[in-house]
């Protein structure tokens, strides 16, 4: 991965200024607002009607805002990956865009290569309704074209606009995904080993679904209000947990790598609860998850490509070193999760 960058909109609230704008009272809605561990969100909020509420936005204006915005981010991030690469927009060959917060078709990669005037002839693929593990769904292939085609660059963007996947309704269930979710985009650039400036390199992919959780994260179309509705199951920070270890004994399987040697991890920042879940069954610390707790409080759940925006702050931070291993973790509907081991 020889390059990282991310974007956000530029306006940031506190849980305070949404509890304050949407105009709500109720005191269990409040208490997961202030519980959260967030302290701000970037959000494309809409705007103010004259009794000072937010605007009502249609299913069609909430996909308008996913592209629009998503086009937005998207840019703004991938010139931050490629300016850390060192590259420019020619030599983009493979492009992957995913997302889980609205449809398009044709899809942000072909929408891209238009508006930036990237190469007519690069590959692409979008990757489309997957969730928060995505990511590292994507980056696998991602990573595969990369090594097929030595020299070449490849790039993936993660282009999450969850403000326009939101539905408010007053109820505990919207409520908790509203209190959660940000607004972000996040790029990396691959490239095979010994082609070029080297950074983490990608060693080995794992997957493990979860099928009696299939139902625990999921959109459904809401009749009354003419959109579609995310759905969190309580349970879900449980049923992560519970598999975390399993998942990371077969990430680790066959590689000669112990749980002991691994100096560096990131998690996807999926909410305080999952972030306790997997520190409790790891065996992690509060400090080997603190860029993943960064990235919570400072923006949210950013979707998939939260776990980008922890390993900027990892690379920022200048604390790796030449051998060392990492681990990097995602997880989401399926229920799944994903995990990759990286060495720098």
């Amino acid at each position: 991965m020889v390059g990282v960058g991310t974007a956000n909109p530029k306006s940031g609230y506190s849980q305070e200024d949404i509890l304050r704008r949407y105009g709500i009272e109720d005191r269990r809605v409040r208490s997961l607002f202030h519980n959260s561990r967030i302290d701000q969100r970037y959000l494309h909020l809409p705007a103010v009607d004259p009794a000072g509420g937010p605007v009502t936005e249609t299913q069609g204006q909430l996909l308008d805002k996913h592209r629009t915005e998503g086009l937005e981010l998207a840019t703004r991030a991938l010139r931050d990956c490629l300016e850390r690469a060192g590259a420019e927009y020619a030599d983009v060959r493979y492009l992957c865009c995913v997302s889980s917060t609205g449809l398009l078709t044709p899809g942000f990669s072909a929408l891209l290569i238009r508006e930036l005037g990237l190469r007519r002839d690069c590959g692409r693929a979008d990757v489309v309704g997957m969730g928060c593990n995505a990511g590292l769904n994507a980056l696998n292939p991602v990573a595969a074209w990369a090594a097929a085609n030595p020299g070449q660059l490849a790039v993936m963007i993660c282009i999450e606009v969850c403000s326009a996947a939101y539905v408010f309704d007053g109820s505990m269930r919207t409520a908790v995904v509203n209190s959660l979710f940000g607004d972000g985009a996040a790029a990396v650039a691959v490239r095979a080993a010994g082609s070029g400036p080297g950074g983490a390199g990608l060693l080995k992919f794992s997957s493990l679904l979860i099928p009696d959780a299939i139902d625990a994260m999921r959109y459904d179309w809401d009749d009354a209000l003419h959109k579609y509705s995310f759905f969190l199951d309580p349970d879900v920070p449980y049923v992560v947990g519970a598999h975390s270890e399993a998942a990371l004994d077969g990430l680790l399987a066959g590689t000669g790598v112990g749980r002991d040697r691994v100096a560096h991890w990131i998690a996807h920042s999926g909410g305080r609860k999952v972030i306790d879940a997997v520190k409790i069954n790891l065996g992690l610390t509060e400090h080997d998850l603190r860029h993943t707790s960064a990235v919570l409080r400072e923006y949210g759940n950013l979707s998939s490509g939260s776990f980008l925006f922890s390993y900027q702050r990892l690379l920022d931070e200048g604390r790796t070193a030449a051998g060392d291993y990492g681990v990097l973790m995602t997880m989401g509907p399926g229920s799944t999760i994903e995990m990759a081991l990286v060495q720098w």
